[in-house]
């Protein structure tokens, strides 16, 4: 087990799931406090991605912690003691002791404002969607948890297959193509060996999974990841993984990878067969019938991958939603910024007109045909769609280093996916909306 997200010698996280961290581990050995820390999350914090993960492990020792929804960009309040200031002390993250005399005045302003204190109960344990062969580009997600110190584990399809998702709250999905078309790579990549080993990889899954072909196999996964969110689960979901895991839940009796297969030009009557109450957020998308169009669908804003189609870059913005009466999109959209510039994926945006009516919009750009950031439910779980690959580096590319973190520590962008990750943390109660 390897550790990550060290800083002066002291291991904050992990790659996997396992005992805690020496540092959480004297956290449960604090005798009780009456004075509080808060965590700022305005202009003044020093390092706002990896309070997220002293938030983390204050929950994980067993502690009490509060969310302060839209108080200074979504603060949190956390007990003292040495342990606590020592953890975010090496994290270079900025923390102020307040009396309780302060947290009263601090919780009268959020009661008389639209601002919310929400408790956070568990640290959820989270799972990263991952080959075990490592891909030619980086994970955003992965590297929020490793800066953060937040431990992960990484899962595939035999876990999957296998039902392993029950172990886990959190779940994250990033580049996977579950249309089974390795995201039409063949097109620029042929020869390339990392895309002939990826090729290797999933075919002899789905053969040691019983599957007739890769295609068959990934649509088997997505539906165990519809599963494990209608059981409960909390799923978040960039780049490619956001639109492709609907397509293949849609398509589930249709072969919409054939024109893969083969070369030849799709179905014409394969849109009519998808079956969209089966897919999570999107509706009435037309599928990509052209095997030489490195596009899925036109569920995608953007297209950037389809020559003449690519549109440019602009920024999205965060709503303003109600912290009392809806904190859960409140929780999503924690952040000291609400403009936050757009950056390119595979797949970028959502088309409007391609969104089912029930979800929350999270974040648009004003005025154009497609949003951003968006949100729903499923049975008893939820999930979350974030279009894009990086939100600090707008055009990566395939061989690209990876973003150093360490030069974003106040990235909004990367904020977002850090209220993810702490969003199944909370407190669960009756919601009126």
């Amino acid at each position: 087990m390897r550790a990550v997200g060290r800083t002066a010698g002291l291991a904050v996280g992990a790659d996997f799931l396992g005992a805690p961290s020496p540092l959480t581990a004297f956290y449960r050995l604090l005798p009780p406090a009456t004075a509080q820390l808060l965590l700022p999350m305005d202009d003044l914090q020093s390092d706002h991605l990896k309070a997220y993960g002293v938030a983390y492990r204050v929950v994980q020792a067993g502690l009490r912690a509060e969310w302060l929804l839209n108080y200074r960009g979504g603060s949190f309040l956390v007990p003292d003691g040495d342990a606590i200031r020592r953890d975010a002390a090496l994290a270079g993250v900025r923390v102020e002791p307040v009396t309780d005399t302060q947290v009263t005045a601090i919780k009268g302003e959020i009661e008389a404002s639209n601002m919310d204190a929400v408790p956070l109960e568990k640290a959820p344990k989270v799972a990263v969607y991952v080959p075990p062969n490592a891909p030619p580009w980086d994970d955003a997600v992965t590297m929020a948890l490793q800066y953060a110190g937040i431990p992960f584990a990484k899962v595939w399809d035999p876990e999957v297959m296998a039902g392993g998702l029950r172990t886990y709250d959190w779940l994250h999905l990033h580049h996977e193509d579950f249309t089974g078309q390795y995201s039409k790579f063949y097109l620029i990549y042929a020869g390339a060996p990392w895309l002939g080993e990826m090729v290797r990889f999933n075919g002899a899954a789905a053969r040691q999974l019983g599957f007739a072909s890769v295609p068959e196999l990934k649509k088997a996964v997505a539906r165990g990841i519809r599963d494990y969110v209608g059981n409960g689960g909390f799923l978040f979901a960039m780049c490619t993984a956001t639109e492709t895991l609907d397509l293949a839940l849609a398509a589930e009796g249709v072969d919409i990878a054939a024109a893969f297969a083969d070369g030849t030009p799709m179905d014409p009557q394969a849109d009519a067969k998808l079956d969209w109450s089966k897919a999570l957020a999107f509706t009435g998308a037309h599928l990509e019938p052209n095997p030489q169009v490195a596009s899925f669908s036109d569920i995608d804003g953007h297209q950037v991958n389809a020559g003449l189609r690519r549109q440019p870059l602009g920024a999205f913005k965060l709503f303003n939603f109600s912290a009392k009466i809806d904190p859960v999109p409140t929780m999503l959209v924690q952040s000291h910024r609400d403009v936050i510039p757009d950056f390119y994926g595979l797949t970028t945006s959502f088309m409007r007109s391609r969104l089912k009516p029930s979800i929350t919009v999270l974040g648009d750009e004003e005025g154009a045909p497609w949003v951003k950031y968006v949100h729903g439910d499923h049975g008893t779980g939820t999930w979350t769609f974030f279009g894009g690959h990086d939100p600090e580096d707008q055009q990566h590319q395939i061989g690209d280093p990876p973003t150093d973190l360490s030069l974003h520590p106040h990235s909004p962008g990367y904020r977002l996916i850090l209220n993810n990750v702490l969003f199944p943390a909370a407190k669960k109660r009756e919601l009126k909306t």
